[in-house]
């Protein structure tokens, strides 16, 4: 059952942390989503000694972490050391877009518009080539951008037209965006209010298709030793992997697919020997089922493990062979 109360929400994030109890790997994002729970439920004092000992562990993403730390600070009270945790995201300039957007909703939820604004400006042109694919993760910058410069009566620039491009909801941004819509919602007017509410359904249909797929379509990708591993171990695996190189051309080439039929948030996965196999008995499946190895990959994604696909520019290939994307499995991108 979906949680709608605070109650609700605190069983529900005692359920997570006894989950990451169970399984240590998956610590870090079990206890965030236990976190964003505890802040629903109005427990901030415990959601922030759970981010206190998610950065004390030395995380994956601390730069995520902070801002959500920071986010969780100003609600609870603590706005100066909010903003000196913010100021230090800023000054380290991360290349994710998570703690960026987090930073500048911050800022901007706390009526900080000219600092959210630069934060968001300066986001996207870090993260963001205006001539290059815009990476799903980097699209909410835009669009962020795009709010609070209307909020602040900026006139449109390049960045705003490039957000109007990759903006997919039939409600056009200016509209969506437009300060005057919070007027409309108080009006007594029936002909205005009938408007907003139709303007609010289109919008609600759109959030609905996003939080119906809230974590990325995401492949499973086998780096060489456990490739090596899982066929010793599981030999009948050899028809899903020929090679190693041709699994990965495999993987580049089924996102590329996917992305020229217009799916977002795409993402990669990577995979263990161990962690397969323990999923393939809490399945109670063998882990020579093929069937089982897209279901893995699902499970991968929805706890957290996805890294963005296409990768930013200049990065890393996902492949991990220590060069750029670009000059490995993305050089014959446009």
């Amino acid at each position: 059952m979906r949680p709608d109360t605070p109650a609700d929400h605190t069983a529900e994030a005692e359920r997570l942390l006894r989950t990451a109890e169970q399984y240590p790997e998956d610590r870090e994002p079990l206890l965030l989503q236990a976190a964003a729970h505890l802040e629903l439920a109005g427990d901030r004092a415990r959601a922030s000694g759970l981010y206190d000992s998610l950065i004390a562990a030395a995380p994956d993403n601390p730069h995520l972490i902070k801002s959500l730390q920071a986010a969780n600070l100003w609600e609870y009270g603590h706005e100066a050391e909010a903003r000196a945790i913010i100021d230090g995201i800023r000054a380290a300039a991360p290349e994710d877009a998570a703690p960026w957007e987090i930073v500048a909703e911050t800022l901007e939820a706390h009526d900080e518009l000219d600092a959210a604004h630069a934060t968001f400006t300066t986001a996207v042109t870090r993260l963001i080539d205006p001539d290059d694919e815009i990476p799903y993760p980097a699209q909410s910058l835009l669009i962020g951008r795009h709010r609070v410069r209307r909020l602040l009566a900026l006139p449109h620039d390049d960045w705003d037209m490039l957000a109007d491009r990759v903006h997919a909801a039939a409600v056009p941004l200016d509209e969506l965006h437009d300060p005057k819509r919070l007027w409309a919602l108080g009006s007594s007017d029936p002909t205005e209010l009938r408007a907003e509410i139709a303007r609010l359904r289109t919008e609600l249909g759109t959030y609905r298709a996003a939080l119906s797929r809230p974590f990325p379509v995401a492949i499973l990708h086998w780096p060489t030793p456990e490739l090596t591993e899982l066929l010793a171990a599981y030999p009948s695996l050899t028809s899903e992997y020929p090679t190693h190189a041709t699994h990965l051309a495999a993987i580049e080439s089924a996102l590329r697919d996917l992305a020229s039929t217009g799916t977002g948030n795409l993402g990669i996965v990577t995979g263990t020997v161990p962690s397969y196999e323990a999923f393939a008995a809490s399945e109670s499946a063998s882990p020579s089922d093929p069937n089982l190895l897209p279901q893995y990959a699902t499970t991968l994604a929805a706890r957290g493990r996805a890294v963005s696909w296409p990768p930013a520019k200049g990065a890393p290939c996902w492949c991990g062979a220590g060069v750029a994307y670009r000059e490995c499995h993305g050089a014959d991108r446009l």
